[in-house]
């Protein structure tokens, strides 16, 4: 009774972990996309005015973030006093890493033990 139930735990944290993951990565490429965007804005124009952010997003992009917003949202009170969103989003994947990933893990190992 208890072994199918830890083995859903397991896989519950192992798919917010790569939900996390995902939005994560996504947020990298798109800031690396808008960064080469700018400088090759300010190359050719000489200007250092800031390009408007792209309004394509999938419906993928669209459900990961969101997923991973209300997943993380716990944790939003440890960085309120941010302005990076780079730290905002690092903190936010690293403590969503440690308490889904390995907490729940190690949570889930410990009660297959005492049973």
């Amino acid at each position: 009774m208890v072994r199918p139930l830890v083995r859903l735990i397991r896989l519950a944290s192992l798919a917010i972990c790569v939900i996390v993951l995902a939005s994560f990565a996504i947020f990298v490429v798109n800031q690396s996309k808008s960064a080469s965007a700018h400088q090759t804005q300010e190359i050719v124009h000489g200007s250092s005015t800031p390009s408007a952010p792209s309004a394509h997003e999938s419906g993928l992009h669209k459900t990961l973030e969101e997923a991973s917003e209300k997943l993380t949202s716990p944790f939003a009170g440890v960085i309120s006093s941010s302005s990076s969103e780079w730290v905002v989003r690092g903190v936010k994947l690293l403590l969503a890493l440690a308490i889904y990933g390995f907490g729940v893990g190690y949570l889930s190992r410990a009660v297959l033990v005492r049973v």
